[in-house]
Order: structure tokens, then sequence, then C-alpha cells
């Protein structure tokens, strides 16, 4: 028996993407080597616009607790540990999420199982092989066995086994002069500022929670997580290697050097696991290809970045969404041509501005006078508001814009649709609200519903697209949105005239194979 879809890793990306297939009634298989769910301390949250994704498929209230939307950071935030002053802009772009992701895995296991998919623990892959479909050897608790399927997607991490029995390269730069040390701890209340939760560092000052801070022999962050012991980190450079275990000790050490000043911290309270950790070098890498026939591959299996967990988690986590649709829609049937391969495009072109901006960032945290004039030139440079737009939309990947294929089209086709109220006969609902069924969406909120009216016509439109009809104070009137969020047609107009309206259809036969009206396919 051949099943759909094996998926290879249960982290997030891994999750997410059984997540996905399983909303458009996929049921794969994921093939997790760990016995359980790991708790190893990593990402401490999600950053950008994956807060938003997660918030339209329901899932942002079981993560962080909170029932009201998300809500973006419009104060500061950092770019190479300078400030970024976001109350320049209109809207910030920089949602974050605090969670840490052993429970951004339990979320993601709990929402695979409600929806039927399969996590068979302790089940390890030995071998690939491809022909009209894929074989997957693997080595379970009871002894060896083969799966057939008709796709495979590696999302097993950055050594991942799938990216190396499929041949696949794993360019890029390996940087060895850095050394990472974080630790969670317990600091005396008295060094809190309660008002600004800045962490004050006798005989240097305060340093604000959440934002690295640069000084000229390394760096330093504070980070107070909810529900968790604060957590610091330190950076430096060209340090001598060791393979002593890491330390409070070590920890202190290197904050004095870092800083040139004492933080009194002890060991941290409470439930672990907790973070004592020293990592030596780091990498930033794309894979060659993100597919190889019938094997696809997301998250850190198919990107890493030096800088550290969190970029590389957030655009997995998008990776999982960008490929669950196209994969459903190929095993239904009803894929348009090169669907499938346009996951590759898109989501390469994600994960290279994000590699320029783990890039930049480590360039402008590195020691040196020739770093410091840079950095000079920078601080002057981000008082400009466009600046501080373009750094904050790539931080956040809301920079991100997808070729369409349609010449001349309204400013939204190819970004990631904006939040909205929509007004409807059963009542309002935002934007979030209408996508979590992760069903290409029609909103229409013109004059007469021409759009919706229009596109019903072709009875397969019906089965594959949800529509929905009301009012909105959104400046757009009607637009047709992926399941990865991303839309694909819009309009202003009140009543969109027929050349509108065929670019509707047109936009329903490339990305949901529906046919236009009159055609051979058609059935209307």
């Amino acid at each position: 028996m051949t099943t759909d879809v094996v998926i290879v890793g249960s982290g997030p990306t891994g999750l997410m993407l059984a997540c996905e297939l399983s909303l458009a009634g996929v049921r794969p298989i994921v093939l997790e080597r760990l016995p359980e769910p790991s708790v190893e301390p990593k990402a401490n949250g999600l950053l950008g616009q994956v807060v938003r994704m997660m918030d339209r498929r329901g899932l942002f209230e079981r993560l962080g607790g909170n029932p009201a939307p998300p809500q973006p950071n419009s104060a500061y935030f950092m770019f190479a540990a300078m400030d970024l002053d976001l109350t320049l802009l209109d809207d910030s772009p920089i949602y974050a999420l605090p969670v840490p992701q052993h429970r951004i895995l339990a979320v993601l296991a709990e929402r695979a199982a409600e929806l039927g998919a399969e996590i068979r623990w302790g089940h390890e892959v030995l071998g690939i092989e491809q022909d009209d479909d894929v074989a997957v050897d693997v080595a379970g608790p009871d002894g060896n066995y083969r799966l057939r399927a008709r796709y495979l997607v590696g999302a097993d991490g950055a050594h991942s086994v799938t990216r190396k029995l499929s041949g696949i390269g794993f360019p890029g730069v390996t940087y060895d002069r850095t050394t990472v040390r974080s630790a969670h701890v317990t600091l005396p209340a008295a060094s809190l500022d309660p008002e600004t939760g800045a962490l004050q560092v006798p005989g240097y000052g305060a340093i604000r929670p959440f934002q690295p801070h640069r000084t000229e022999h390394g760096g330093f962050s504070y980070a107070p997580l909810p529900g968790h012991p604060p957590l610091v980190s330190t950076t430096e450079w060209d340090q001598a290697e060791t393979h002593a275990p890491m330390s409070l000790d070590e920890m202190r050490a290197s904050i004095h050097r870092v800083l040139g000043a004492e933080v009194p911290l002890d060991a941290p309270q409470g439930r672990g696991p907790h973070v004592l950790r020293r990592l030596t070098g780091g990498n930033t890498r794309v894979a060659e290809r993100f597919a190889h026939g019938r094997v696809f591959l997301i998250g850190d299996a198919a990107h890493v970045y030096a800088s550290g967990g969190g970029p590389g988690l957030n655009v997995g986590l998008q990776d999982a969404v960008g490929l669950g649709w196209r994969l459903a829609a190929e095993i239904d049937g009803h894929a348009p041509p090169e669907l499938l391969a346009g996951y590759e495009i898109e989501r390469k072109h994600a994960a290279r501005r994000m590699v320029m901006n783990a890039r930049a960032q480590s360039a402008l945290i590195a020691p040196g006078q020739d770093v410091e004039g840079l950095r000079e030139l920078f601080t002057e440079l981000l008082r400009d508001r466009n600046t501080v737009q373009r750094l904050a939309d790539l931080i956040a990947g809301a920079d991100v814009e997808y070729d369409m294929g349609v010449p001349d089209a309204h400013p939204l086709v190819g970004r990631f649709a904006p939040d909205m109220d929509v007004r409807t006969p059963r009542g309002t609902f935002r934007l979030a609200e209408l996508t979590r069924s992760a069903r290409p969406l029609l909103l229409d909120l013109t004059d007469d519903a021409s759009a919706a009216t229009s596109l019903a016509a072709e009875p397969s439109a019906r089965d594959r697209i949800e529509m929905i009809t009301g009012t909105s104070e959104s400046a757009v009137t009607a637009v047709m949105i992926r399941p990865d969020g991303y839309v694909v047609w819009a309009s202003s107009s009140r009543k969109p005239a027929a050349p509108e309206l065929a670019a509707l259809h047109a936009a329903a036969q490339r990305w949901f194979g529906v046919p236009i009206p009159g055609s051979a396919g058609s059935h209307g």
C-alpha cells in the first residue's frame, strides 16, 4: 500500500506540514527517530509574519494563551544591536510571540493528532529510493520495514538524512570565530526595573530585555521569558577552544569580559529543562534544491542561519504552509501545471532574503574599528523612516513578494494578505478567522457581489474556493487568497469591470486549476 505523504522529522516544521496536509484531507505519516518529543530548549518564540500566519490557523491563542489578536510591536526593535524606532512607521510588521520551542512542539503535535496525522516515534529513516513513487526504508522499535509514498518531505533538521540520501548539496558559509554562551539564571529582584523590565548592571547601566546589546568586546542579551527563568546570552569572538562542560562560572566570566562589569546571577529555579550551553561557530547555508523528484525539503533541512534558530524556525514554518496546499492539490488531482515546482522558486527566494539578513547583522555586530565606522553610518541611516521600514520588513519576512505572473497587477498581488474585518450575514469576522480551513478564499466586498457571482458560475470553483461576500472598511473591494496567505488577485473597484473579472478567472485557473468558463475543461 502506498501512503500519500511521509514526513521525516517531528520538529515544528514537520508537524506544521502535517497539520496543513490534514486540513486539506491528506493524512500524512510522520517519522521521528527520537523515542519521544524533545524537551531540549531551543528557540524562544516566533517573530514577524509567521505570528500572523499562526493566527490564521487558529494557533496563536493555543500557543500564547491570549484570546486577543496578535498586536505588533510599535515602539522599538533592534537590527544588529542598533535601535529601530518603530514609532516612525504607520504599521509595524514586527509581531512577537514569546513561547519556548517545546511548547510549540506540544501544541502542533496535539493539533496534528486532532486532524488525523500519524506520528511514529522511534522510527529512523535508513534509505530512500525513487521510481514512480518513493520507497523509504525505516528502522522502528519492532524492526525494519519499508514504506511507499507518493511524496516524501524532509523536515529533519540541519543534518537532514533526507537531504543527504537524496544527494542534494548544502552550500554556504561556516563561521568558526564566534562562541555563544547561554544560560537560564536567577537574577536579584533589585537588579530589575519594575516598569521597563530592564536589567540594571552596576557600573555599566540599563540593558533592555529581549534586545541584543553590543560592546567592543562582544554581545550580551537578557530575555525574561514568561513562565521561565531569565535567559542570558553572550557572543564573543576568537575564543580559545575548550571541551570542558559549560558552567555558570564560565557564563559569569564571559559576561564580565563583554560588559566589563559583574552581573550577579545564580542557578535557575523551578522545573527544567534549563539552558546551559556553549555553541562554537555556525553555518549559513541554503540547499542547492528544495525538491528532487518526489522528495521535498523544508525548514532547517533546506536552510540554516548562523544568527540562530529563531530565523530558521520562522522561515521553516512558512515553508510548511507554502508546501502543504500544493502537495494536497497534486494528490487531489486538480493541481495546475508547475504548481509544485513553484514551491522551490518561492521559498528559496524567502530563504535567500533571510540569508542576507543574517549575514548583514553578523557583519555589523562583529568587533573592529572598521565595523564601528559602519555602525555610526547605520545609526544615521536609521533616523530615516524608509530605512526603518525596509529593515523591519526584512526582519519580519514581510518584504517577501512573489511573482504571480501578472503584469501591472493590483499592488496587493504577490503580497501577504493584509488583516481586515469583514461584515457578513453571519457576523463580523477578522480575516484570520476566515482562513482557518486552509482553503483558497475569495472575499467579495463589492457592491453587487459580482466577483463571487462570476467565479461561482464554474462548478469546480465552488468546490475548490471558499467564497465569502460582505462589506469592509478596507480599501480593497475583492481579494482572492491562496491557502498560504498570499494574494493572487485583487480589486479596488466597487463594481469590477469585465477585464478584472477575466483576470480573476485566469488567477483561479493558474493557482487552483479552475477552468475558465467557455473553455474545453469548463462545465459551466
